[in-house]
């Protein structure tokens, strides 16, 4: 069984200790989900074990052929590089063999008649024989295609951001490590690729260590769970579900035996301030106890500052927006078609749908950031909007934190009527003194948006608008955000992806589908996906079904040959044709999805449509010629 051992891991930025002499294993078939508050070096850890002069200190045992695959959150690929380059990027046999492969079946499709071409063709099959390599490429494949991946020559460069993340999610799957490493692994994935994702790594041979927001993932994958806090790591055994039950007996525990030594602490403070004069053995034990109590209560800082959202809400009335026949077209794209909705108090709404579909757009327009092209939105007498934005506006990185904050606010009341300072709100929200007086841009990515949260919540709107929330919010944030919500006497409208984030905060959604399309629905998004994704696949068997049974009739209105079976070279071809239907029925299904993505200009959905006619053609082709084959096969 392969392990590997950290011991002595470190890091300090200045003054800032974000952890130190962590020590744990990671052993053979471990899924480990690292939790933590944002800012507490998670990504730092990950980064460390990769590349160990990240950290201040680290010692790494393990053996000397173990191999770990990282996906950084920014990935790191050539863009002048292939598709295909990119993901064999591996320096094993095999993966030199396929990419040399499948780079000569491109130039054999093209010039099938070239001699060169064949030869190299060729000869490449019979080492891919030789080489028996061909149940990776069929295993490499399968991954590229659950992850959307199918035009495997284009460069890097001409994909979009989301695209290349799922290229180097790829690259890591396939590289066979021992340790794959995954920061946020599920972001720019949708439903069904995060599925199948949870269910690869659940059964992944080796180990798997990686960070998420994306809480049912977490629960569905993880095995153990380490939690970076007060500047160590604290291990669970079990899934989310599981820490969240043991995470809250150790608190109990915790707040019981703290109140003991805390109690103890102050008699050892009364008595070495009473100055006794005479100081035995018996004494100096009590000395030493004194400072061991102290140094433990020390090294706990932060474990009694719950972080709490406690602000006092302003009235509001029963009318919040009243759309009426609202259009809105955006670079050439339909947003909003005649839109007429009725948005009340105490509503709880979840925005999703494809990227591009103009739920932003929604949000600006409703914030009066953007005019409608015709109708109105009508917002009520009362309204006091608070709106979270994907970008932080209007923060001075130059600025230090507590005057960011007083700028906002010089304080306000919480919901039991009490003066809260600017830094009593920080203190709240998990920003100790010195953080307090650190500069905006000494701060993590992370940190800064739980600042920006801050700052948008003392404002005290009555109305929230949410775009995307959970990207760079940690779990812990995003559990007291959704607390918060769930107690919010106003209204709220939130643009996410995240399943467990709407499940959790959203009591009814509007799916925005392209073109100005928007469905209104009252299941939960887990149950709405679910649906969602049975209707598409039912449909998709249906054309399928019904393209088999076109080409069927044709060959059976055909005059009957008296062919009785498949010659040598007929058996080879007819082989090969169901798997190049298969392909061909999942390059049609990502053509579909591309043309029904809004986020597309007008050039590359007349591409797609070409794409598409031309895959709908040669499927057509290949079904017919299947068919006729297999009356002999």
């Amino acid at each position: 069984m392969k392990t590997l051992n950290i011991t002595n891991a470190s890091k300090t930025f200045g003054e800032r200790t974000l952890f130190k002499n962590v020590t744990f294993t990671i052993n053979e078939g471990d899924r480990i989900g690292l939790l933590g508050l944002n800012g507490t070096g998670k990504t730092t850890l990950l980064d460390g074990i990769v590349n160990n002069n990240d950290l201040n200190t680290i010692n790494i045992d393990k053996p000397k052929d173990y191999k770990i695959s990282y996906l950084k959150q920014q990935p790191d690929l050539d863009d002048n590089s292939s598709v295909i380059d990119a993901v064999f990027n591996g320096s094993g046999e095999k993966f030199q063999l396929i990419r040399q492969y499948e780079n000569s079946l491109t130039k054999f499709n093209a010039h099938s008649t070239d001699t060169k071409i064949q030869n190299e063709f060729f000869k490449l099959q019979e080492r891919m024989n030789a080489a028996e390599a061909w149940q990776m490429e069929s295993d490499v494949k399968a991954i590229l295609n659950k992850l959307g991946i199918t035009e495997l020559d284009k460069k890097i460069s001409e994909l979009s951001g989301g695209q290349q993340r799922r290229v180097a999610l790829a690259q890591t799957l396939i590289s066979e490590a021992d340790l794959l490493i995954l920061d946020e692994p599920t972001n720019h994935l949708d439903y069904e690729a995060i599925d199948w994702l949870q269910s690869y790594l659940s059964k992944y041979k080796g180990s798997v260590l990686f960070v998420t927001h994306d809480r049912y993932f977490l629960n569905e994958v993880a095995t153990r769970i380490f939690e970076i806090e007060n500047r160590n790591v604290t291990e669970y055994d079990g899934n989310y579900e599981k820490y969240l039950q043991q995470k809250a007996d150790n608190e109990e525990i915790y707040a019981s035996v703290q109140h003991h030594k805390t109690q103890l602490y102050k008699q050892e403070l009364k008595w070495m301030r009473a100055g006794v004069k005479a100081r035995g053995t018996k004494q100096q034990a009590r000395k030493d106890r004194f400072s061991d109590l102290k140094e433990d209560l020390q090294d706990k800082p932060d474990v009694e500052k719950e972080m709490s959202i406690d602000i006092a809400q302003q009235r509001l009335g029963n009318d919040v927006f009243d759309i009426k026949e609202a259009s809105l077209k955006f670079a050439q794209h339909v947003i909003l078609n005649q839109f007429s909705y009725l948005v009340s108090r105490g509503d709880r709404i979840g925005i999703t749908g494809a990227n591009g579909s103009g739920k932003t757009t929604f949000l600006n327009a409703i914030a009066k950031k953007l005019p409608l092209d015709s109708g109105e939105i009508k917002t009520g007498q009362t309204v006091k909007i608070g709106y979270y934005t994907q970008q932080t506006e209007n923060m001075d990185p130059d600025k230090r934190v507590i005057r960011y904050l007083e700028s906002i606010g010089q304080g306000v009341r919480n919901s039991g009527g009490e003066h809260m300072s600017a830094s009593q709100m920080l203190d709240t929200f998990k920003f100790d003194h010195q953080m307090q007086g650190a500069f905006i841009r000494e701060l993590s990515g992370g940190e800064k948006r739980r600042l920006y949260l801050l700052a948008i919540l003392m404002d005290q709107p009555n109305v929230l608008l949410l775009d995307e929330p959970t990207n760079n919010l940690d779990i812990e944030t995003l559990t007291i955000l959704e607390d918060y919500l769930n107690s919010f006497k106003g209204t709220v409208l939130a643009v996410s992806h995240d399943r467990y984030f709407l499940d959790k905060v959203a009591d009814k959604l509007l799916i925005f589908e392209g073109q100005g399309e928007i469905e209104e629905s009252y299941d939960s998004y887990s149950g709405y996906l679910q649906k969602a994704t049975a209707k598409k696949q039912a449909k998709h068997h249906e054309i399928k079904e019904q393209k088999h049974q076109e080409v069927k009739q044709r060959a059976e209105d055909k005059p009957e040959s008296k062919k009785k079976k498949l010659t040598y070279a007929e058996q080879i071809e007819y082989n090969k044709l169901e798997p190049e239907i298969d392909k061909l029925d999942t390059e049609i299904s990502n053509l579909e999805k591309e043309l029904n993505d809004p986020a597309n200009d007008y050039e590359k959905l007349m591409d797609y449509q070409k794409q598409l006619d031309e895959a709908n053609q040669k499927e057509d082709k290949l079904m017919e010629r299947w068919d006729y084959l297999s009356q002999f096969a």
